[in-house]
């Protein structure tokens, strides 16, 4: 969704060329190749068919496998987006061949180094030549960590670039009635993050939680493949199936996924990006973290942080239905032009 952005904006300038190179992270079908067709994305030049595995697996794997890739191309600059793995492993591979790496959706901090995606921000910021920012907050956190300002770009999101512009498709999407659903009278969620769906414990809190939440309306929870191996693993799946308001589906493409939430009456999720989505849509979010990079969607009201453990989940449930929030205005750095504007600055370094 980041990438997609970017595509169109090179190609618009007619100056800068570029080859998309597909690290395999995001190996579940609907969650990758679906993708590129519906973002209308071209195949990507190079797909190094890394997959899953452990944060060290995965990122050595993409470091051997890329960096062959890299030394043969040598282009001018390598863009790398978000927090995954393969953001840090391609900044790795580029800052040691000596190719100038520009980060998009820099700046972004959680403050916890628990997460592993906090460590790949981090990095990733340090080995850029070029940060480009979603939103202010990200702009002082570069500053705070000493990067130079002239490297720092406060340009907005790409993400929300791709949503406006295919919202209208979406929007024509029938999967709330193959779903058997309403709009504005379901919810959504989403689980991934590992501190929510690596341990027992944990994950059995927040779908005791969300148990509410279900009496009142459906909630419709398209399953990552890792929350669906580790509610395998703890034998959780049976106790799902009797939960008949806890509709479990299988990944959606980005189309449906639009919306699926842009017509949900509340979205439920630990999804830094969706936290965004959400936010642009003016759809009301709770985050089950203690913490979020992107603070503006909570300041904005936008946005809940609710500690993901069952009472907490539950007290924020009924705070919602006692007190709905309004849907807040959206920002001006969510207004479709990122990727323009990150366009136009990759031209300006060397001219």
């Amino acid at each position: 969704m980041k990438i997609a952005s970017l595509v169109t904006a090179f190609d618009a300038t007619g100056k800068i060329t570029h080859e998309l190179v597909h690290t395999g992270q995001h190996y579940d079908e609907n969650m990758s190749r679906l993708f590129f067709t519906e973002l209308n994305l071209p195949e990507p030049d190079v797909n190094l068919g890394c997959g899953e595995g452990s944060h060290a697996r995965q990122t050595a794997d993409i470091l051997q496998r890329f960096e062959p890739v890299l030394a043969e191309r040598r282009p001018d600059w390598l863009f790398v987006v978000g927090d995954v793995n393969s953001t840090l492993a391609g900044a790795l591979v580029a800052a040691k061949l000596g190719v100038r790496v520009a980060h998009v959706e820099a700046g972004l901090r959680s403050f916890d180094r628990t997460m592993p995606e906090e460590i790949n921000r981090v990095l990733t910021d340090r080995l850029s030549d070029l940060c480009f920012v979603t939103e202010p907050a990200g702009m002082d956190n570069l500053a705070r960590e000493g990067v130079p300002p002239e490297r720092c770009h406060l340009v907005g999101d790409t993400m929300a670039d791709t949503l406006l512009r295919h919202l209208p498709a979406a929007r024509k999407s029938d999967v709330l009635t193959r779903l058997g659903l309403e709009s504005g009278r379901y919810a959504v969620l989403t689980l991934h993050r590992p501190a929510n769906v690596d341990h027992e414990a944990s994950l059995r809190n927040i779908l005791e939680g969300i148990a509410s939440l279900e009496m009142r309306m459906p909630i419709v929870f398209p399953v990552h493949p890792r929350t669906s191996e580790r509610l395998k693993a703890f034998g959780l799946q049976h106790r799902l199936q009797e939960r008949a308001g806890l509709r479990r589906i299988e990944p959606l493409g980005y189309l449906d996924f639009l919306k699926l939430m842009a017509d949900a009456r509340l979205v439920l999720t630990d999804s830094g990006g969706i936290q965004e989505e959400t936010a642009i849509l003016g759809v009301p979010c709770m985050t089950l973290r203690e913490t979020t990079e992107r603070p503006y969607t909570v300041e904005s009201g936008a946005n809940r942080l609710v500690k993901p453990v069952a009472e907490s989940i539950h007290a924020a449930i009924e705070s919602y239905f006692l007190s709905p929030p309004k849907p807040p205005p959206r920002s001006t750095l969510t207004d479709g032009r990122a990727g323009e504007r990150i366009a136009a600055i990759l031209l300006a370094q060397d001219s």
